[in-house]
């Protein structure tokens, strides 16, 4: 008997799990039918998600968590089973921002931290000569592109909403506003930073995986009501995305999966302009020492939903003053990401799993093997680029710590 489902996604690289599933029939083994359909914008996928006309969906890690808070239309509980994998974000500048930051000292590379001084200095001198602030562009409020973000310019000593105008837009615009003018810079998930580069409209500045390695990106959401009456579903759809993963993971499948993703239905983008990111390497840069941590679909437990990467996105919703802190809105925020689900399908197919719900994040600075529900597993890095660490146990001191 075949499962039909329904699976709301935007055309971005980390859509890879959801569309090789499909493609390549990881979810047909598993008596799944998946349908997937292509959308404008979160705010659609979120809202076809919450009223029924997804069963599932790609998602933006922070958005089960909103929704739980109450801070989008539906009232709606969300809950993430399964992480889509880790990484594949950037920061792309203008060509005309490049310039500002070259020629008020050295900047080459793609580390957060060379970038943010070097946009320090940008805005500091616009500031002294009354010149408009910079305007960013990220995907949706509630989304790891607007926290990671702001989190690198508050790290690098720049003020959002204060010396940096921060705007939304759909992934797919990003790269057309930032040729027009319309914007400085943006932060996006692949393939749309690689196309702004392809467009000669700006260069990639810095990466997410070097703001925060290993960080959380997109999430698979359900709504908790369908995952409680569709277990046995819900089982079945894990157990293909995994294997799907493990395959996306695989460097000698990369060139088949960008031709995958590059059809018109999935990213309608050329199969060179997605494949670099799959590959690590950075579209338009001379060097790169991103290797494999720019996106990680499978390896380094890339699809366990870790509530502590839930909890690190409710304190940023706390810095930014989208929620207020208690410990009723920090709990609800951890059990929108479900482990025990994933370890409950994983352990039954034999797959090592993490045996804690919850790590400290940025305390790995090198990969090491940890002890998992059977053989091992790799972590790490996981280091935040100014050296902080996330205990999510100090989750109170951490909130209070932060600034604007």
């Amino acid at each position: 008997m075949i499962t039909e489902l329904s699976a709301g996604f935007l055309p971005l690289t980390d859509s890879a799990i959801l569309i090789a599933a499909k493609e390549l029939g990881f979810a047909e083994a598993e008596g799944i039918a998946l349908n997937l359909v292509r959308e404008t914008s979160w705010a659609n996928v979120r809202d076809r998600l919450a009223v029924g006309q997804f069963e599932i969906s790609h998602a933006l890690a922070p958005m089960p968590i909103a929704a739980n808070l109450g801070l989008t239309p539906f009232d709606t509980r969300l809950i993430a089973p399964m992480a889509l994998g880790l990484g594949g974000n950037a920061i792309t500048g203008s060509n005309a921002l490049l310039a500002e930051m070259k020629a008020l000292g050295s900047f080459e590379g793609l580390g957060a931290g060379d970038a943010g001084r070097a946009l320090a200095r940008v805005v500091a001198a616009r500031k002294s000569s009354g010149g408009r602030a910079l305007q960013f562009g990220v995907v949706h409020p509630f989304s790891g592109h607007n926290f990671e973000l702001r989190y690198w310019l508050s790290a690098s000593g720049i003020i959002p909403d204060v010396d940096v105008d921060i705007v939304i837009l759909p992934p797919p615009l990003m790269a057309d506003a930032l040729a027009s003018g319309q914007i400085d810079g943006y932060c996006v998930g692949e393939p749309w930073n690689s196309v702004g580069v392809a467009k000669g409209a700006g260069r990639i500045i810095t990466t997410k995986s070097s703001i925060w390695a290993s960080s959380p990106e997109k999430v698979l959401a359900v709504r908790q009501d369908w995952a409680d009456e569709n277990a046995q579903t819900l089982h079945a759809l894990l157990c293909a995305l995994y294997r799907s993963a493990e395959w996306c993971g695989q460097p000698a499948n990369h060139s088949q999966l960008a031709s995958l993703l590059s059809a018109p239905a999935y990213l309608g983008q050329s199969a060179d302009v997605i494949l670099p990111a799959l590959d690590g390497s950075i579209f338009g840069a001379t060097a790169s020492s991103e290797g494999r941590d720019f996106f990680q679909p499978h390896a380094r437990a890339a699809t366990f939903p870790w509530q502590s990467h839930a909890l690190w996105f409710y304190s940023q919703m706390v810095r930014c003053g989208y929620v207020e802190h208690s410990a009723a809105n920090a709990e609800m925020a951890r059990q929108s990401y479900r482990p025990d689900i994933y370890r409950s399908v994983m352990t039954s197919i034999g797959v090592p799993v993490p045996s804690a719900n919850s790590k400290v994040e940025g305390a790995l600075k090198e990969t090491i093997a940890v002890g998992a529900s059977s053989q091992f597993l790799y972590l790490g890095p996981d280091g935040f680029f100014d050296g902080e660490i996330f205990d999510p146990d100090q989750l109170d001191a951490y909130i209070a710590s932060q600034r604007a």
